[in-house]
């Protein structure tokens, strides 16, 4: 069965201080609109799910090492992808709006098991997470 949804009916949660998300999911893939204000920080973190990251508005600046030796700033307008078990984080340069979709599934955020993010961590930076269990 095909299902149409609009992003202004999908319920906004707020994940944690700056930063909130809308999820829709699908039997195989997760897509989420993500919220940021300026400054928020998502640890660095692996996961099987292969992500395709657009930023729809402000800049992110991904880093993919502990040292922060291997950057990248993604700018509105582009996307990244990222392959599954790659390490990643990022910081929010401005205000952001990004869409991000994972396959498969991302089952840690449906089950509100994502304690990297919601565990008081982000907005520091941590110790590398894996999230593939």
């Amino acid at each position: 069965m095909v299902e149409i949804l609009k992003w202004d009916d999908v319920p906004l949660e707020t994940v944690a201080e700056g930063m909130s998300r809308q999820i829709v999911t699908g039997e195989k893939m997760t897509i989420a609109r993500i919220y940021f204000d300026d400054g928020f920080v998502v640890p660095l973190h692996a996961h099987e799910n292969e992500q395709v990251t657009q930023v729809i508005e402000g800049t992110m600046r991904f880093w993919f090492d502990e040292a922060k030796t291997r950057t990248r700033d993604l700018h509105a307008g582009e996307v990244m992808v990222i392959p599954p078990n790659f390490p990643h984080g990022a910081e929010m340069i401005g205000r952001v709006v990004e869409i991000d979709m994972w396959s498969p599934r991302r089952e840690d955020w449906l089950k509100k098991t994502d304690d990297y993010l919601r565990g008081g961590t982000a907005g520091k930076l941590t110790e590398t997470v894996d999230q593939s269990a």
